[in-house]
């Protein structure tokens, strides 16, 4: 009888949406091919990225983290994610020892594979690295013997960080390609549900359509829709094309 183990995956995402712009592809296909892919959400984006809801006469802080979180939750599903929110403030993200020991446990309990979040720079949204800081940050004590003794320790899952808005002004460099093409509608759908920033699903489609064109220049094969991702840690094989 074989038994067959669980896969995991983690997303950190600082607001509401990012996840869905950047890493949905990702998400989709991995959740696809059975893994398990959870979303971990610093904030709902309530303050700086949820401007077309704060247009509505009479809109309030609550209401507009409410109609964020419920967004985030439909995108989740369509991706096939579960997905959970910590409510870190938003312009600014704000994170106490308290806060970075949950992402920790979500670390410990999860046990990802991989991890997906931000660029470690961008100096159009200091929440941005600060979400990247924090997954790197929790992924380390999680890996600590002396934190909680009494649980087993992380391994060593790699870190991708995805595409950020301007990415040249990030100083992110992608040295991986996924192809999402199987799962673009996927994506696709879960854009259209985020309705807060539907200015983004165009520009977000014309990145998926870039994204493609290179990854297929770099493979050989026909890739439509791409996603990419800079690594933070080497990789290690025993094979160099594996």
């Amino acid at each position: 009888m074989t038994i067959m183990t669980q896969k995991n995956a983690l997303v950190i995402s600082a607001h509401s949406a990012d996840f869905v712009w950047r890493a949905g592809g990702a998400i989709a296909l991995y959740a696809q091919k059975g893994w398990k892919v959870h979303v971990l959400c610093l904030s709902f984006g309530e303050r700086g990225e949820s401007a077309k809801m704060w247009r509505q006469p009479g809109m309030t802080l609550e209401q507009v983290k409410s109609g964020r979180r419920e967004e985030a939750q439909r995108a989740a599903d369509v991706l096939g994610a579960s997905v959970s929110f910590m409510d870190c403030g938003d312009y600014p993200l704000r994170v106490n020892d308290q806060a970075l020991f949950e992402i920790v446990d979500v670390y410990r309990t999860l046990r990802p594979e991989f991890v997906l979040t931000h660029s470690a720079q961008d100096p159009y949204n200091f929440d941005h690295p600060l979400a990247s800081h924090l997954a790197l940050e929790a992924r380390i004590i999680a890996q600590a013997h002396g934190h909680h003794p009494e649980q087993d320790v992380l391994g060593a899952p790699p870190v991708y960080l995805f595409e950020p808005h301007q990415p040249e002004q990030c100083e992110w460099k992608p040295d991986f390609f996924l192809d999402i093409t199987p799962v673009w509608e996927k994506k696709l759908s879960a854009f259209q549900v985020m309705a807060a920033q539907e200015h983004l699903w165009d520009y977000y489609t014309r990145v998926a359509l870039q994204r493609g064109v290179q990854a297929a220049r770099n493979s050989g094969r026909k890739v439509k829709h791409g996603e990419a991702y800079q690594s933070v840690y080497p990789r290690v094989s025993d094979d160099f094309l594996g």
